[in-house]
């Protein structure tokens, strides 16, 4: 009979066990409760040795093994991490340059035994490897992020901010909350006011870009990809045109989100027909439209 870990035959062979203590052959016994001849002879010869009653089943691990390791090189491996803390890999190469043979799996398979390496979270956000595309043209990759403002009375007010790499072209609205769907809006109304379509469209890591608004933005015919993380370059053309949205604009009015609206209603259509940018060579946003 094949391995099993059926937790009812312990009670079966012991079922089995009392059947022919009490008359019936072993045949009859194998027939009646669907098992081989043998195996119920092995079970009687177990019940005689360890006493009648549930015969419960052996572990299937090896008794042996002739390709694990030593207990010397277990040690090597526990001593070097627990000493240094390095991972698995420094460990590995630590005990090479000892003259220690032994596999990188090996020295894995070791320290998860031994419950000396960490294990990944299951609530851990994955990481975006979504390739970054080159801003070659207007549209190909966007930037997209939030500014929390106190109002002075203790309330938030948030502004959803987007520019576009290639032309500098930029759009802000007032929002009073954001969220998945607030984000995927303001994406919406930004793609109708621009002179161009959004290709792809990135983001930090924050709640209100979570793979729902990924899905929203797909809907869209959009693409989505997070910032990389420790990698705060990534963002920052959408950081500075946050830095200037703030010195040029909302810094300047009263801090409420009717003063707001309305600088930003003023401001916008100056920011890309008017000013002058560096970085495309003292043009303004809508200048390098038609080069795209």
């Amino acid at each position: 009979m094949a391995y099993s870990n059926n937790p009812n035959l312990p009670q079966v062979r012991g079922k089995a066990v009392e059947l022919v203590l009490k008359g019936w052959s072993i045949r009859k016994v194998a027939r009646h409760l669907g098992f081989t001849h043998s195996a119920v002879v092995k079970w009687m010869a177990r019940a005689k040795i360890r006493g009648y009653g549930a015969i419960p089943t052996r572990s299937s691990k090896p008794k042996a093994s002739p390709r694990a390791l030593s207990v010397a090189v277990v040690s090597a491996i526990i001593k070097e991490r627990v000493g240094r803390r390095r991972c698995a890999e420094h460990v590995y190469h630590a005990l090479k340059k000892q003259g220690i043979e032994v596999s990188l799996s090996s020295v894995k398979r070791t320290l998860d035994r031994c419950h000396l390496r960490k294990s990944r979270s299951p609530w851990k956000r994955p990481h975006d490897f979504t390739e970054r595309p080159l801003a070659a043209y207007c549209g190909a990759l966007l930037e997209l992020d939030t500014i929390h403002i106190i109002a002075p009375d203790g309330s938030r007010i948030y502004v959803y901010t987007i520019i576009d790499l290639f032309s500098r072209w930029a759009y802000a609205e007032i929002v009073e909350k954001i969220g998945v769907e607030q984000s995927a809006r303001f994406v919406r109304r930004a793609q109708k006011v621009a002179p161009f379509r959004f290709e792809m469209v990135q983001t930090d890591h924050g709640s209100e870009f979570s793979i729902r608004f990924t899905h929203r933005l797909q809907k869209q015919g959009m693409r989505h990809r997070h910032s990389r993380v420790r990698q705060k370059d990534d963002q920052a053309h959408i950081e500075r045109f946050n830095r200037t949205v703030q010195e040029e604009c909302l810094d300047r009015v009263e801090h409420s989100v009717s003063s707001f609206k309305q600088a930003l209603k003023a401001y916008m259509p100056w920011y890309n027909g008017e000013r002058s940018h560096m970085g495309i060579n003292y043009q303004t946003p809508l200048e390098m439209v038609p080069s795209c």
